[in-house]
Formats: structure tokens, sequence, C-alpha cells
């Protein structure tokens, strides 16, 4: 029996495309959900900001079992970026990802294909220099000339690539296409046949299974899959295929049906009409629902829902303190998920502050790595902590760790304008998650980085009174 790896892309595709958005919590348990299902690669997308490098980050202790793979250009510093993030995980991979048809390297790069062949193995090269495992994925290869793409993987391979993607971005393969052009490329390059050459097949044409399997059977090694979009099959249609019919292909997966369905159950607040952009929650007793939608009618039973669909756990007074404050704000609009987080975060477990901000000097450019030195105040003595980090606020938490000395599973974070033009106020929501409860802290500064860390603070102070009294 041959056995088929699975590499999933759906959080990666739900970083760049609105009608399959997750937010950072959704990303996370999605990612919890895949590695518990022995899912061999989970893919993330460039990392771009600070909520991409702290998504990563965040996943470093928690996924144990599959490759974390970051996706990277033609750019080294994106490989720097990626590996900032990844340095911590169990399993990292650096993917160089290229486009290789005329139209996209002219559309997405500028570039001939001349300067692209030569760009490719410094940059290969590159990323091997941070880690063992790079993928070289060439983008719309199913419309790129193939002697082109013959040169691109060569090189590609020469330059230290361990894995090889071939994507069908427009999705306008026949499975028997597939087929030839895999064959052509194998015989073509010999090394193909020694490194794991994997598809991303698009399900616009709702082809994708048959194209995957296809690739399979003609040579592939890896499967990319999906649970939201139609940008590659989907993680329970190909399951379902392989539990169906692998032992007619000779071939096997590492996930069983059983606990594929059991995985969507507890992700049931996904959309599984895949490609419909339609955002839903599981509500009490799995029955799915609307994101939040309350209005000033909501009694205190139908808020203290809302909180504990949520993830919360409060005490009644806390509960009381959340109502009263749910009444204040919905007289003037609705209320929905994030404002119901924001109200918690505010209402709720109000305690003496453990920790107090002093100050924090923070060193960030272009050409540097952020750099952050944060003053607590605690029982009133000043302790210094100093990191750095893949941005200025994922550097100023990791100093914060550093005073208080324990690291807490970020749940999410958030940071919107309160008030408009150049000196707008920000608001900062910040969520951690601590022997498996929720706690939530808020910050507000005109500096949205002060507003972050008094957010975390203002988090890292309930946690730690809560467990005073327990």
């Amino acid at each position: 029996m041959g056995r088929i790896k699975i590499a999933d892309i759906t959080i990666r595709e739900a970083c760049g495309n609105s009608r399959v958005s997750l937010s950072f919590k959704e990303k996370m348990e999605v990612a919890k959900q895949l590695d518990n299902l022995l899912v061999d690669v989970i893919e993330m997308p460039k990392v771009s900001g600070q909520t991409e490098s702290l998504l990563v980050k965040s996943l470093a202790p928690i996924v144990k079992n599959s490759v974390i793979s970051v996706e990277a250009g033609l750019d080294r510093s994106e490989v720097e970026k990626a590996w900032a993030a990844l340095s911590g995980t169990k399993k990292p991979r650096i993917c160089i990802s290229v486009p290789t048809s005329p139209v996209q390297m002219e559309y997405l790069c500028g570039m001939k294909s001349k300067k692209i062949l030569e760009m490719v193995p410094g940059i290969v090269s590159y990323a091997k220099s941070f880690t063992a495992d790079v993928e070289f994925n060439c983008q719309d290869a199913t419309r790129s000339e193939e002697d082109f793409l013959v040169q691109i993987i060569s090189s590609a391979i020469g330059a230290g690539a361990t894995g090889v993607n071939l994507e069908d971005t427009a999705g306008v393969m026949l499975p028997e296409e597939f087929d030839t052009l895999i064959q052509h490329l194998t015989e073509r390059i010999p090394e193909l046949k020694n490194i794991p050459l994997s598809v991303t097949c698009s399900d616009s044409l709702d082809m994708a299974c048959a194209n995957a399997i296809t690739s399979v059977r003609s040579g592939a090694s890896e499967i990319k899959t999906t649970l939201l979009g139609k940008s590659a099959p989907g993680l329970e249609e190909v399951v379902n295929l392989f539990s169906e019919r692998g032992d007619s292909l000779h071939m096997e997966i590492g996930q069983k049906r059983p606990e594929v369905e059991k995985i969507l159950r507890k992700l049931s607040w996904m959309d599984q009409n895949k490609g419909s952009g339609v955002r839903i929650f599981a509500g009490e007793e799995g029955a799915v629902k609307e994101e939040l939608d309350l209005d000033e009618t909501a009694d205190i039973s139908k808020v203290i829902r809302a909180v504990k669909k949520l993830g919360y756990e409060l005490s009644d007074d806390d509960n009381a303190k959340v109502y009263k404050e749910f009444k204040r704000v919905s007289e003037k609009k609705k209320i929905g998920t994030k404002e119901m987080e924001a109200i918690i975060a505010t209402a709720s477990l109000q305690v003496v502050p453990t920790y107090q901000l002093v100050n924090f000097v923070i060193n960030s450019g272009n050409i540097i790595t952020p750099t952050a030195q944060v003053t607590l105040e605690k029982d009133g003595n000043n302790l210094k902590g100093l990191s750095s980090g893949d941005g200025p606020i994922a550097a100023a938490f990791l100093a914060v760790e550093m005073v208080v000395g324990v690291h807490y599973e970020l749940d999410d974070f958030q940071i919107q304008s309160v008030t408009e033009g150049s000196e707008a106020v920000g608001n900062a929501l910040v969520k951690l998650r601590y022997n498996g409860k929720l706690y939530s802290g808020s910050g507000i500064s005109t500096d949205i980085i002060g507003a972050s860390i008094r957010a975390y603070l203002n988090a890292i102070n309930k946690i730690v009174a809560d467990s005073k009294t327990e």
C-alpha cells in the first residue's frame, strides 16, 4: 500500500479570501483539530503583518503532529519573516511559491520568465539555510509552458527543494490532462521520482477529487485539501474516497472517516457549503445558529447563552455586570460578536491589577529586527523584560512574558479604531486561554502598541487573580 500525504490549505486560503474568512480564534481551532486528525501538513499564508506572525507563533506549542508550512515568495525578507514565525515549531517548512505561467509572472511579479528562472535557485537556497524542509510551489502550473516548468522545477530541486507542488490555479484541467502533465514532467525530470510531488486541484469545475486521484495514480504522493472554499478538494471528500476505493488504488491516507466526521462536528460553525462565504456558529447541543445579533430586547438569560457561546464561563456576579453593560450599549446599536467580546473584556473579571505598565520602548523598522523593553510594576518593584519579535507587538508581548515568567496561549487578538483621524484612539482586545479557561482583556490608547500591551496585561491580571482565588 502506498501512503498518500494530506496537506490542508484552509487557514492559508482564509487569510487571503474574504469569502472564506476566519477569525484568529477560529484559525487556531481549525489548526488544533487538523493536528488532532494527524493531517500531514497545515499550510499558513505569507507573514505580511503581526496577525500572521502571532498566529504561527501561537500554534508552535499546540501543533505536535503536523508540519507547519509558511508561504514565502522571491523576496528574501519574506523568507526571513517566515522563519522568524516558524522557528519555535516542531516541524517547520518554508514553501517558496512562485508564479510559473506567462500571465501570472507578468501580472503578479512584473517579471519575465528569464528573470524569475534566475532568481529561483538563490531564494530556494536561502530558505534551505534556515530549514531542511523547503517546498517549491508552481502557481498556475497547469497554464504554464511545459519547457519552462521543466527548467524551473529542475532548478529548484538542484538548489535544495525537498518537495514540489503543481497548482491548478485556474481550475481548468480535466483528469486526463493532469495525467499527461505529470507523466511528461516525471519523464523529463528524473529527480521528481525521488522527492514528494503534490497537487493543488481547484474545484471550480467540481472535478477536484477526480483530478487529485488521477494525479496520485500518475505519481503524486501528496494532495492539498480544504475545509472551506473551492481552491482544493474537500478534506471530507478525499477521506471518503480513500475509505471506499483506497484498496483498489493500493493507496491509503492517515485519516479515518469516523475521526474526520467527529472533527467536522466540532467545526460545525464553519460553512459546509463550500464557497458560499456564510459564517455560522454552533450553539447549544450542536444546533447551528447565526453569528451573534442581539438588540436591547434580549433578556439576561439570552445574553448569558451568548457569553457561553463565545467560550466564557463567568460567575453570576460577572454575568450581571456584563448584562448591565450590554443594556447600556444596546440602546445605541445592535450587538454582534465583536461588540459582545468588548463588553465581556470591559465588564467581567475586573480585579486589582498585580502587574501595571510603567513604560515601554519599542525599536522597529524595515531593516532591523523589532525589539521591545517593557517595565512593569509589581508590589512596588519595577521589573523589566527585553525581547525581540517578528514585529513590535509580538516583541512587546514576549517582553511581558519574560517579566511574568509564564507563557499563555493566545486565543485571539484584535485591533480596531475607536475614533477617526490621524490621532485616532485605538482599542485592542486580547484573549488568553489558561487551564482550559478563557480570559479577555482590553486596552485603549492613541498608541496602538500601548493599547495592545495594556490589553495583554489586563487579561494576565485576571488570570493571576483567578489563580490566587483557586
